[in-house]
């Protein structure tokens, strides 16, 4: 019988991240909500709007953001197991995985920017920069939060409880889930 099998079902991390992070997703969801029903308003107007974007930004940072729960999956995973050394380096890429895509962000926004399309261009673009600048913002914060997790599991002396690892990871998987609903919303519908 595997070690794993005799441990108790536990929700990962601490109460009060997940308080955050159903808060999170709710203000998210009333954001979608009133995106959706004002693109139902005028279906054209985002129609148009929305070839604008570029997809491929958009599939590669999606790419990038579900490469850094992977590493973040595996830093945990080594957390549990012992072996801090390799969840430093899984965090670290993970954080990469953060930059890379808040690059992508950058780039894109420095296009649309670039070629005279703002937040006042139209409702579309609106509701595009802002729905992307508030999620862009919450990985921001991720990246605090993995830069503070690699910076705690290279700590040979005082390594992170393992509900501290498990809350972090939770918020960062919460931004990643955001950012697959943003993807196709924005994008692709």
């Amino acid at each position: 019988m595997s070690d794993e099998g005799s441990h108790a079902p536990h929700v990962p991390g601490e109460v009060g991240v997940w308080v955050l992070v159903l808060g999170e997703m709710s203000m998210f969801g009333v954001f979608f909500a009133i995106f959706m029903d004002a693109r139902a308003g005028d279906r054209e107007l985002f129609a148009r709007s929305q070839r604008h974007l570029n997809i491929t930004i958009g599939l590669v940072n999606t790419i990038i953001l579900l490469a850094s729960s992977l590493f973040v999956v595996q830093a945990v995973q080594a957390v549990r197991a012992g072996g801090f050394g390799r969840a430093s380096k899984f965090f670290t890429l993970a954080l990469l995985c953060g930059l890379g895509f808040m690059g992508g962000k950058v780039l894109e926004y420095g296009e649309k920017l670039h070629a005279g399309i703002s937040p006042v261009t139209d409702t579309f673009y609106m509701y595009y920069y802002v729905l992307t600048g508030i999620h862009a913002l919450h990985v921001a914060v991720g990246m605090c939060v993995l830069a503070f997790l690699r910076k705690a599991t290279r700590n040979s002396s005082r390594h992170p409880k393992i509900a501290t690892v498990e809350a972090c990871a939770s918020y960062w998987h919460m931004v990643d889930v955001l950012w697959i609903v943003l993807f196709p919303l924005l994008y692709l519908i």
